[in-house]
């Protein structure tokens, strides 16, 4: 009989909430994508593999801009200008500066991520916050757009891995 391995963090919350559902999965895709970068060089977490800007280590630069996005200026309201780094998620959030090693970027995502729990803490799921473009958003949706987001982008990162021949195993 073949052991069976241990269950995956959204596997524990089979049953919980649905807030615990969401933030399970939210916060799995985050570490996910994270560990997409594990085991590269610097080099390797840079090369343009597809013709658009995407790279593993630019897939994390974008996310933390999107996080912020969504978190610190939809949810929390918070005025771009008020808000460090990018957080628009335009082409721009997919620039890494040759002096951010993937050490930086990882570190900048993680303490993002951690901001926008903090901020999300604040609120209910059915909590509604003014959208320019959609009316009203709730928190609920936002963490499932959130994790549409996530999903494609660690889909993505699982390729580059391929191209680089450094696939991920797990």
């Amino acid at each position: 009989m073949t052991p069976q391995r241990p269950l995956d963090s959204e596997e524990q919350v089979s049953t919980a909430s649905e807030r615990d559902v969401l933030e399970a999965f939210l916060d799995a895709y985050r570490e996910e994508l994270t560990d997409a970068l594990r085991g590269l060089s610097e080099e390797q977490a840079r090369r343009r593999l597809v013709p658009s800007l995407t790279t593993l280590i630019g897939l994390v630069k974008h996310a933390a801009a999107v996080e912020r996005n969504w978190f610190f200026h939809t949810l929390d309201q918070l005025p771009r200008e008020q808000i460090a780094g990018n957080s628009t998620g335009d082409d721009a959030s997919w620039e890494v500066d040759a002096t951010e090693t993937i050490a930086d970027v990882v570190a900048e995502y993680e303490d993002v991520c951690r901001q926008s729990k903090r901020l999300a803490a604040k609120f209910e799921l059915d909590d509604t916050v003014p959208h320019p473009r959609l009316g009203m958003v709730s928190l609920r949706y936002i963490h499932v757009h959130m994790i549409r987001e996530l999903a494609r982008h660690c889909g993505h990162a699982d390729i580059l891995r391929e191209q680089l021949g450094t696939r991920l195993e797990g």
